[in-house]
């Protein structure tokens, strides 16, 4: 699991709006990766509502935000029309990504255990490292706390 100061591991991934995102690619920019379990369930669709409603002021500051799951590009494009989501949504329907940045992890739900991402947000500053990592995200104030940290950078 990659932490504070170390590269942040490359990855191209099918992003929502067509085309493919090369994080390698956007190096120069600050960037934000929020991973969270799946499209459409209460908590991931407040946080992406909350980072799409704050996407101009990540932009402002010069910064990129994509959300990462393992759904489908079709779910992440119904899920986008459905919300009218801005902040584009990366498919990581392999799990390599996911399971290179350590969000994916063994869950335990009423005692019943099973695999699953971790709500984790990485900020990665211009040069490519990891600025700062929220491990096990809770929804309410988090998206504020990352545009605060960003704009920090």
């Amino acid at each position: 699991m990659p932490d504070i100061l170390d590269p942040a591991p490359d990855f191209t991934l099918p992003s929502t709006g067509g085309g493919e995102i090369t994080l390698s690619a956007l190096q120069g920019s600050p960037v934000v990766l929020f991973f969270y379990p799946r499209d459409d369930t209460p908590g991931c669709t407040k946080e992406s509502i909350g980072f799409s409603q704050s996407l101009s002021d990540f932009e402002a500051a010069g910064v990129k935000v994509f959300g990462i799951s393992r759904d489908t590009m079709a779910k992440h494009d119904k899920f986008t029309a459905k919300h009218e989501l801005t902040v584009p949504l990366l498919s990581d329907e392999e799990g390599g990504v996911t399971e290179s940045y350590g969000v994916w992890v063994e869950k335990n739900m009423y005692g019943k255990k099973s695999m699953g991402i971790e709500r984790a947000t990485y900020l990665i500053g211009a040069d490519g490292k990891i600025a700062q990592v929220w491990r096990k995200v809770k929804v309410p104030g988090h998206v504020e706390a990352v545009l605060e940290a960003a704009r920090a950078l």
